[in-house]
């Protein structure tokens, strides 16, 4: 692996950087677990510092694993279904997107979103009989976690009754709930998880090791080039990053534009949750930006820099590579042998995300602003449960199925996003969360609609699928400075799907309930966080929303 820095104007302050880095001890003391590297507590970092024995420790788990994947092949399971939320899902998602399938082996999918027509959508592509689920949740009470397990756990004990539990394995940290639960379903097997691994620092853990396994990924394979990092500078490599990133984010350069080689798919959404929710808070923060074109980067301004990760040989990024260098923004680039250097990867950034979090004197290991909307969403949800019904709303504007909601006095839909927009400065950034299904088509509508937007503004626009991106950058969103402005989009349910209860959570919610109990909850937050929200409600036609918002803003001029 090499990492090339092109800083230009920023080369000075960098290297007084490095050089206070070095003066202060940081890889030795990372290495060290050192808890005061980052603040004088221990509290909530020196119980979550097991990431950085993951590479060695998890190699006598490798032959357990193997065996244990063997066998659910064996017994006829040919899909594997991971419900999990955030650090619980993303890395085995980019394993699956990176490595595919080996022969013989069930196929991987994902689910993480509340949206009523996702959860079917996924229950109708499976067949339930021959379906492996995997219920991954550190805390074991994810409520999104919790509901996916009780809908399909219901689903299976139809098809095959007292056996059900015997297609269900779970991974979470010991004495969780989900631990009694597993025993009282009589789960195939429960894998007990280091619990001084954080969740976004989980990839090498039994939170990505044992989906790799079950699709026939080698885990040993991931470790040893985890550990190859180590071996060959020591994790130097990840703390001049991290101390990089820091450094440019102190300076003003607190977006972080990420471009990364077709090889490694899903890569960009796994560093994006890792650097937002460790590094957004106390009033600092690094937005990433994954998934960028090269295209689409010529509208930022001066306060970005350029990620580019590839592997060696690929001239994909060069040009533009070296169109941002000479506007003078600064860029780094990463190149990697081929993408078996997955392992070393997850390891420099988290390393990377350390670094940054010391940087920027802040825990990079808590979330202390991600509570704030669940516990709005837990008292939209007991209105609900109380009322059979959630407050009302008043539209600021409406035009057919299309309604706007915010602090905004307009004539449309249309209007309200104008003015909304018309408060937008170069320091601001724009974050549209999306409570629809995640579609190809709708991911393509949303993509159009913030390139609009950043072209219009001139500022850097993300996209994320709610809740999803309440468990990765919802942290930042609420703990940064408090330059985003938030565009929430949530629509009708044509099929709303009941949450079955059981004995350890009687439920009378349905997933339509919960997905807006968590859009709600998350609005209110915000607004209690000082950050500016409007709210799109697109009721049946989510294209058709989509594409008249989007036209509206390519139709304002500047």
């Amino acid at each position: 692996m090499k990492l090339e820095f092109r800083l230009g104007a920023y080369q000075e302050a960098v290297e007084a950087a490095l050089k206070e880095a070095d003066e202060e001890r940081v890889l030795p003391r990372l290495r060290a677990r050192d808890h005061t590297l980052w603040k004088p507590d221990p509290a909530d970092i020196a119980n979550r510092l097991g990431w950085l024995d993951a590479p060695e420790t998890m190699v006598d788990r490798v032959g357990e694993l193997k065996a244990f994947a063997e066998e659910t092949a064996k017994d006829g399971f040919t899909r594997v279904l991971l419900m999990g939320m955030g650090g619980s899902s993303l890395a085995a998602a980019v394993i699956r997107s990176t490595f595919g399938v080996k022969k013989g082996f069930p196929d991987l999918a994902v689910l993480d979103s509340t949206v009523p027509a996702a959860v079917l959508n996924c229950a109708g592509r499976l067949d339930i009989k021959r379906t492996l689920f995997i219920v991954s949740t550190k805390s074991g009470d994810t409520v999104e976690t919790i509901s996916f397990f009780k809908y399909f756990f219901s689903r299976a004990v139809e098809t095959s009754g007292t056996a059900a539990g015997r297609q269900f394995i779970a991974i979470t940290d010991p004495g969780s709930p989900l631990v009694e639960r597993g025993l009282k379903c009589d789960f195939r097997r429960i894998f007990l998880n280091d619990p001084s691994i954080g969740g976004r620092y989980s990839a090498l853990s039994l939170f990505g090791l044992v989906p790799a396994a079950l699709i026939g990924v080698d885990p040993g394979s991931l470790l040893e080039d985890a550990r190859s990092l180590f071996a060959g500078d020591g994790g130097a490599a990840g703390v001049k990053l991290g101390v990089v990133l820091g450094e440019l984010a102190a300076a003003g350069r607190d977006k972080m534009s990420l471009s990364i080689s077709p090889a490694l798919p899903g890569l960009g959404d796994w560093v994006e949750q890792l650097i937002a929710e460790s590094t957004g808070k106390e009033g600092r923060g690094i937005l990433p930006i994954p998934g960028e074109s090269p295209a689409e980067c010529k509208a930022h301004g001066n306060d970005i820099i350029f990620i580019y990760i590839s592997i060696e040989g690929e001239t994909l990024f060069d040009d533009h590579l070296k169109a941002i260098e000479d506007e003078g923004h600064p860029a780094i680039r990463i190149l990697i042998a081929d993408r078996s250097r997955l392992g070393s990867q997850f390891l420099l950034w988290e390393i990377a995300t350390a670094a940054a979090g010391w940087r920027l004197g802040i825990n990079p290991f808590d979330q202390p602003d991600v509570e704030a909307a669940k516990e709005q969403a837990r008292r939209m949800t007991a209105e609900y449960l109380k009322r059979g019904s959630f407050p009302g709303e008043s539209p600021a504007a409406e035009e057919g199925a299309l309604k706007a909601y915010g602090n905004i006095s307009a004539e449309s839909p249309e209007d309200v996003l104008s003015r909304f927009l018309s408060r937008v400065t170069r320091k601001n950034y724009i974050a549209l969360q999306a409570f629809v299904e995640p579609k190809d088509e709708t991911g393509a509508l949303l993509s159009a609609l913030s390139n609009a937007i950043r072209q219009r503004c001139g500022t850097s626009v993300t996209v994320g699928y709610g809740p999803r991106y309440l468990h990765s950058t919802g942290q930042l969103h609420k703990g940064d400075g408090g330059h985003g402005m938030f565009i929430q989009f949530t629509a009708d349910d044509p099929e709303d799907v009941p949450i079955p209860g059981d004995d350890l959570a009687p439920s009378a919610l349905t997933f339509g309930a919960l997905k807006y109990a968590q859009a709600m909850g998350d609005r209110k937050a915000l607004e209690n966080a000082g950050r500016p929200v409007i709210r799109f409600h697109l009721g049946h036609d989510v294209p058709g929303g989509l594409k008249r918002l989007t036209q509206a803003v390519k139709n304002t001029k500047l």
